[in-house]
């Protein structure tokens, strides 16, 4: 067990402040990530701030769209009879993710926070670039069947694992934040996501102590909505592909180290291509690893899929 110092949060701009002047603090919430990387010495925070009591789980209509807070569990955003009604896609990817009893604590900002699964990032044995800057990735040149086709750079070749950012993306929906001065400021969900580049160790645009406060979606979009997962099996098992569809908005998960907006394809459609065209010009600049090469034909077919299906 490795020493750290423990505070309860009693609003969200004093968490915020908290965080911003103890380097290596880090929020605590539902604690389905957070802990398990704890144990595994991958976290070492020196201070914990427990924000899972601050009134922050309301869900509401907001403007003609529904404003989530972020200590909503992904259970409470699931059942949600606006959600399942009006954003089936968020519903859908919230199921897809995870086990009943994940959901039942895991939070929508913890959600969106969660780190990769990349089996060499939970390696400390094995070099890691998002663990220690400059150490080197592992995964290339290694087991990469879990690994990006999309946006990964020499330093990184992790993806995210988050099945609800790949549904709030193709919803374009907004991330509201609060920081250290008690300021708040609106992230639309592209802008939140950072891609490896040469500094895969900052995964978000989020400045230190900034606290996700909630999720905005907008009203909700005209057209099918449908979200379709491929993984190895049903349970306990990371996602090789995924797509959102919401409307004529199309996202992708599991192919890259941040939900994919597949604005190629969504062009390509608007243009009067069809689905699986498409899904060859969104995947032109794929580049698998050797064991994630099957993954660039699984998501073409994934994409066509999702987009040939009826609506329900």
């Amino acid at each position: 067990m490795r020493p750290f110092t423990y505070t309860r949060a009693g609003s969200a701009a004093e968490a915020a402040r908290a965080a911003a002047e103890q380097p290596g603090a880090r929020f605590l919430a539902g604690g389905t990530n957070l802990l398990d990387l704890m144990k595994l010495e991958i976290e070492r925070p020196a201070h914990v701030i427990d924000i899972g009591r601050l009134p922050l789980g309301d869900i509401a209509d907001a403007d003609g769209g529904l404003r989530i807070g972020a200590m909503a569990t992904g259970s409470e955003v699931a059942a949600h009879a606006r959600v399942r009604r009006d954003y089936p896609v968020l519903a859908q990817a919230l199921l897809a993710g995870g086990s009943p009893q994940l959901r039942n604590k895991a939070t929508t900002g913890g959600n969106l926070l969660q780190r990769t699964r990349c089996p060499y990032f939970y390696d400390t044995a094995k070099p890691c670039n998002k663990r220690e800057p400059g150490a080197g990735c592992a995964a290339l040149g290694g087991l990469s069947r879990f690994s990006a086709i999309l946006g990964w750079s020499e330093a990184c070749i992790a993806t995210h694992p988050s099945d609800m950012a790949v549904a709030l993306s193709a919803l374009d929906a907004t991330v509201e934040t609060v920081n250290a001065d008690g300021g708040t400021r609106a992230i639309p969900i592209d802008e939140l996501h950072r891609l490896p580049a040469a500094t895969p160790e900052h995964e978000t645009s989020l400045a230190p102590g900034e606290l996700i406060t909630a999720v905005v979606l907008p009203p909700p979009p005209k057209g099918r909505q449908r979200y379709r997962k491929v993984r190895d099996r049903a349970a306990f098992s990371a996602g090789l592909a995924s797509v959102a569809v919401a409307g004529d908005a199309i996202a992708l998960g599991c192919v890259a180290l941040k939900p994919w907006r597949a604005r190629r394809a969504e062009a390509s459609l608007a243009a009067g291509a069809p689905p699986v065209a498409a899904a060859e010009v969104e995947l032109s600049d794929a580049k698998g690893h050797g064991g994630s090469d099957f993954k660039i034909p699984l998501t073409r077919r994934l994409i066509t899929a999702a987009l040939q299906a009826k609506q329900s």
